[in-house]
């Protein structure tokens, strides 16, 4: 659960709050049901690349926690 809190969700936030207000902002002329669900894609899509990628990552800070328990 660690992995999935730590890089994915975050960058899946950002990323969807940046879509939508670019849309909102540069694209009114498409309707407000498709904005959301073209800024849901792009955070879902984001997501699940930045889970793959930063897989490494995790097992860093997983490591440095065990450490502290230690």
């Amino acid at each position: 659960m660690k992995r999935l809190v730590l890089f994915p969700l975050p960058i899946a936030i950002i990323v969807y709050l940046m879509a939508s207000w670019w849309l909102n902002k540069y694209y009114t002329d498409i309707e407000l049901n498709m904005r959301t669900y073209l800024a849901i894609g792009a955070a879902l899509i984001s997501g699940v690349i930045s889970y793959f990628l930063f897989t490494n990552d995790t097992d860093k800070f997983d490591s440095t926690d065990e450490k502290r328990k230690k």
